[in-house]
């Protein structure tokens, strides 16, 4: 029987009692059903995991007790961080989903020379806290005991020049590229440009600024599967992916 797993922003202790408000607890108590006595698993975000057991249901809140912690082996290494462009319709959240499941450890939504639309300045954090929720709902599905935080919008040379990380690299196809190392760095940094790519001048700030391109074999890949096979390639040269 599969465990229900759930984020909740609060300090969680073994042998007290949680109480499960807003959305976690209608979704718990709604959609799930859940009833006095099922178990469920709890994370915050500190690196670890908890048991517990349902205690009280109500139509706005539920209390659980708490009484296992556990440290699952969920996270990466490296912490990697992505300074991903822009894109429209599903595709960015699609992105950043799938980055969270292959263990990004932060998300940076960057403003591009082609990224063709713009973000209304009323609904930019909307819009941020709608991401982040995202990359929650995948680390309850995924197992993670770490929450990537979402960054607001910024633009990419801010963030090109002010990043930093042991390895950086920027996501270029068709041109010979190095190679990331076999070395495995506690941090790492990956840039991603949006559907038109990213121009020469963007390429050669990113060069200029520490970064090495990466190349992931000879075909085009759409932005929103450049971050998961970047991410599937470093994990698998690092040792993270065993054959």
């Amino acid at each position: 029987m599969r465990i229900t797993r759930l984020f909740t922003d609060q300090p969680l202790t073994t042998g007290e009692s949680v109480l499960l408000e807003g959305d976690t607890a209608r979704h718990l108590g709604r959609a799930l059903r859940a009833r006095v006595g099922d178990s469920v698993t709890l994370f915050n975000g500190d690196g670890r995991e908890f048991t517990a057991r349902i205690q009280e249901v109500s139509k706005q809140s539920i209390v659980a007790e708490i009484r296992e912690a556990f440290s699952p082996a969920t996270e990466s290494t490296t912490k990697t961080e992505i300074g991903l462009c822009l894109s429209k319709g599903d595709r960015f959240d699609w992105a950043i989903q799938k980055a969270t499941e292959m263990g990004v450890g932060k998300v940076v939504p960057l403003l591009s020379e082609r990224v063709d639309f713009t973000i209304p300045p009323e609904r930019i954090e909307t819009r941020r806290s709608h991401w982040q929720q995202i990359v929650t709902s995948a680390c309850e599905q995924c197992g993670r005991v770490r929450v990537p935080p979402v960054t607001l919008p910024q633009a990419l040379h801010h963030w090109v020049q002010g990043v930093t990380a042991d390895h950086k690299w920027v996501l270029h196809c068709g041109t010979p590229a190095a190679s990331s190392g076999r070395s495995v760095p506690d941090t790492a940094a990956l840039l991603i440009g949006p559907e038109g790519g990213l121009s020469e001048g963007e390429i050669d700030l990113a060069l200029n600024q520490g970064f090495k391109l990466l190349q992931l074999g000879p075909r085009v890949l759409r932005t929103e599967t450049a971050p998961v096979a970047a991410l599937a390639a470093l994990a698998a040269t690092w040792g993270e992916i065993q054959p």
